[in-house]
């Protein structure tokens, strides 16, 4: 379920921006600039576009052109101008066996989200339902590569992590970049080189 309007706790200005409602897993929107703030609201609708998206094309694969232009909808209506700025992407494509239990992903997987959003930076998280072969797909888009290994440090993502070898069949991560123009006008995804 995804919030699409921020939510108030504690005077705090807070979004939903995973499929995880309680507060640890909310994003503070008062600890990131006005752009990533805006890119962290337009990134809310984010959704997939195809059935096959565990295996096809990310940039394919979700409704990106509505993103955009709810970004640039947002800045327009927040009197700021959108300056060129590169997102960072991590794409994690699994394949599950019969004999892992959904549910035991996510025993692992909340608390390694809610400790990297504690970390900074995070700006949305999605996964969705694996297919009848166990193929699936979460991502994850950070402010920066630096937020992203900030938040992949801590033990919950090591557990997380070093159980892929008995829950997963396969396992690949996909680093790309997201730039967004100037004007928010146009966009790429592209793979991230260093």
């Amino acid at each position: 379920m995804t919030n699409s309007q921020p939510t108030d706790s504690d005077e705090k200005d807070l979004l939903q921006v995973s499929p995880y409602e309680e507060e640890p897993h909310l994003l503070d929107l008062s600890t990131l600039d006005t752009a990533n703030q805006l890119l962290a609201k337009a990134l809310v609708c984010m959704k997939n576009l195809r059935e096959d998206f565990a295996t096809a094309d990310y940039q394919q694969s979700f409704n990106w052109s509505e993103i955009i232009d709810s970004l640039r909808k947002l800045a327009a209506g927040s009197d700021i101008e959108w300056k060129e700025a590169a997102f960072y992407i991590v794409v994690f494509r699994s394949q599950i066996p019969p004999t892992t239990a959904y549910t035991d992903l996510g025993v692992l997987d909340q608390p390694a989200h809610a400790e990297a959003m504690k970390s900074g930076g995070f700006l949305k998280y999605w996964f969705g339902k694996p297919d009848r072969n166990g193929r699936n797909l979460a991502t994850c888009v950070w402010r920066s590569q630096e937020d992203a290994r900030k938040g992949s440090i801590g033990a919950a993502h090591r557990r997380a992590a070093s159980a892929t070898r008995y829950l997963y069949s396969e396992w690949k991560i996909e680093r790309l970049r997201l730039l967004i123009k100037d004007g928010a006008h146009e966009w790429e995804i592209s793979q991230w080189t260093d």
